[in-house]
């Protein structure tokens, strides 16, 4: 089993990069989020790697922290998500923003992920239950049962994903869904 590869990156085809170890090009697979973290070509580089051996194929896929590779194993595990979709996932969402998801019971973030539907989302949401969300401490609010109706409300007014973590991350934890919502406008407007 490749557990990590070592090498100059030599190229980036988005999603594939290719590292060269002693002469050999390895192709990878990458999703985004690692793929923006690479340095330039010509340097140094180290993936963490899961292979995939199929009949007619043996696919890496690399990522740039041993958390990403352990949540992508994990998804790849829900019936209905294969390695792209999985890919997909870690592409349009951070390891901890996919664990606030699965926490808070969101499928309305995990349809934003080209490739997920309803369906899809709330199967993974059931059986990523408890997988990610207590390992990796998704947020200090995520006991305030508040947190997700203000996320949800600033969602649906417009803000981003980011920009709401952001906001939601400055609220005091006892703190109800309408003052929530007005104290983290205020934070926004600043």
């Amino acid at each position: 089993m490749i557990g990590r590869i070592t090498g100059k990156l030599i190229e980036k085809l988005p999603p594939t990069v290719c590292v060269d170890v002693n002469g050999i090009g390895y192709d990878i697979d990458v999703p985004m989020s690692t793929l923006y973290a690479l340095p330039d070509t010509g340097a140094q580089v180290t993936l963490f790697i899961h292979l995939t051996v199929r009949e007619d194929a043996h696919i890496l896929y690399g990522f740039s922290t041993a958390n990403e590779r352990a949540t992508f194993r994990e998804l790849v595990k829900v019936s209905g998500i294969g390695a792209r979709t999985a890919l997909s996932v870690l592409s349009g969402m951070s390891v901890a923003d996919l664990a606030q998801a699965i926490t808070l019971q969101e499928p309305g973030r995990l349809m934003k992920v080209p490739g997920i539907g309803k369906k899809t989302a709330e199967r993974l949401l059931l059986e990523m239950r408890g997988k990610l969300g207590a390992d990796l401490g998704a947020t200090p609010h995520a006991h305030n049962s508040h947190a997700a109706d203000i996320l949800n409300a600033l969602l649906a007014l417009g803000y981003s994903d980011r920009e709401s973590q952001g906001a939601l991350k400055t609220l005091p934890e006892d703190i109800g869904v309408s003052e929530g919502i007005r104290a983290a406008l205020k934070a926004l407007a600043r």
